[in-house]
């Protein structure tokens, strides 16, 4: 596990006013190890790729596409209307499922899902709601690199002020003419690269 960012700067703050404070070669070596270990921690370690699975509005429906779709990613995001708890039984045989509850999950078994949560996947912090529309937080001040939402059944992707808006659409029940559609997210150090997935026609 990593040290926070904020953390890590106060330490190496703390050992440059050491290195001032006439302690000559000893600080140099002490600022040297704070410093390999921060370029280790937050640059080499993210050099690989978190691929997460993001999915909405199953409505009780997982469909083998989904599920096929999904296969191989670290974590999945369910951003709610869930419509029954095996859903999440069988997403998490493929990866740790974070779920939140839509407008839909009203039975007893939703009540253990919050409406809302914020996650670090990757070194991103990921906010997750049903209705982009009950969005309550600032995510440029929160610090929000990704906002993912669902309740519409329309596939989206903006980025606005920095922050990556994600829908990844319904995987569910067709409802009209929209598509069936889930989205992948890969988080590098440097990246993050959402992709919409068509699930099928039926």
């Amino acid at each position: 596990d990593r040290l926070p960012l904020g953390l890590m700067l106060r330490l190496t703050e703390f050992a440059l006013e050491f290195q001032c404070r006439e302690l000559g070669h000893g600080a140099v070596f002490v600022l040297s190890r704070w410093m390999y270990y921060t370029y280790n921690a937050y640059f080499v370690k993210d050099a690989g790729v978190v691929k997460i699975g993001v999915i909405s509005d199953t409505h009780g429906l997982l469909r083998p596409e989904a599920e096929q779709c999904l296969a191989g990613v670290a974590q999945i995001i369910h951003a709610g209307d869930i419509g029954r708890p095996e859903i999440i039984t069988a997403l998490s045989r493929i990866a740790p499922v974070t779920a939140i509850k839509g407008n839909v999950d009203t039975a007893d078994w939703a009540a253990r899902y919050p409406a809302t949560t914020t996650v670090e996947f990757g070194g991103r912090m990921i906010h997750i709601l049903h209705d982009l529309h009950d969005l309550k937080l600032d995510p440029v001040s929160s610090g929000i690199d990704v906002v993912i939402s669902g309740h519409s059944h329309r596939p989206g992707i903006e980025t606005v002020g920095g922050v990556l808006y994600l829908n990844p659409g319904s995987a569910g029940p067709r409802r009209f003419s929209l598509p069936i559609t889930l989205a992948t997210l890969e988080l590098t150090g440097r990246d993050i690269r959402p992709l919409i997935h068509q699930l099928g026609t039926a």
